[in-house]
């Protein structure tokens, strides 16, 4: 999907893919030193007693990767990905070894009433491994800019 999309370049049911990177258990360890410092992000011999069973990444190094997956490429918005608002999931946990890629789906488009010169699309960024597995789920608000300045309905 090439970059500078704006509004009306975008429609329900439109689709893109992101690159991918593969997690390696050094990054898990060092992200969790930094940002979330818990056993079953730091230690393999810890995370094995855990509600997990075996080292697994932060939900926040998924996001935070997932983000960089899908600015590596081209950035489909105008603005950027301008965020709004949105919910994240976690359905299953991000292994050392797992090759994540993003596929993303635009959801709706609607334009702001009060300010015609963008509006809200909601997309779902769903973060899959390398077996199509979804490791986190967005549902993400972005504000997209309108090719054109339209008056209020």
């Amino acid at each position: 999907m090439a970059n500078d999309h704006f509004l009306e370049d975008l429609t329900p049911g439109l689709t893109w893919t992101s690159g991918s990177l593969t997690v390696e258990a050094d990054a898990i360890k060092s992200f969790a030193a930094d940002y979330d410092r818990q056993p079953f992000h730091l230690d393999e011999a810890a995370a094995e007693a855990t509600f997990f069973r075996g080292l697994a990444a932060s939900g926040w190094q998924v996001a935070a990767l997932s983000m960089r997956l899908l600015t590596e490429g081209e950035i489909p918005f105008a603005w950027g990905i301008v965020g709004a608002g949105g919910e994240i999931t976690w359905p299953r946990p991000t292994r050392p070894g797992d090759r994540l890629t993003v596929h993303t789906e635009v959801l709706e488009v609607t334009r702001s009433k009060s300010r015609p010169d963008r509006g809200i699309v909601t997309v779902r960024n769903e973060t899959r491994n390398q077996d199509g597995e979804a490791v986190q789920v967005l549902v993400a608000k972005l504000v997209v800019p309108s090719r054109e300045k339209r008056p209020a309905a």
